[in-house]
């Protein structure tokens, strides 16, 4: 395990390659909505592919959010649920 320094002054200890600091990771989760209820890789994914609301997630069919680098099985029964509570789905 290494001690390590992210841009913003944050020291944190990290086992694997990620540089991703756990510490800004949490600050910018968002404490309402649908990404709120991910962990952070499975956020990230998302963000990162422009998935930032759950009117864009049901132009999605379930098996390309699989696809995409941090999320799971784990993430698709939230990600269902919240979709769901607004009268949405996951495209056929």
């Amino acid at each position: 395990m290494s001690i390590r320094t992210c841009d913003r002054g944050h020291k944190y200890e990290k086992k694997s390659d990620c540089p991703t600091c756990p510490i800004c990771e949490q600050e910018r989760k968002p404490e309402t909505g649908f990404l709120s209820t991910l962990a952070s890789p499975a956020r990230r994914a998302l963000e990162n592919h422009g998935v930032d609301s759950l009117e864009v997630l049901s132009t999605y069919r379930e098996e390309e959010i699989l696809k995409l680098h941090g999320l799971g099985k784990s993430s698709i029964p939230k990600l269902r649920a919240a979709l769901s509570e607004k009268g949405l789905s996951f495209k056929d």
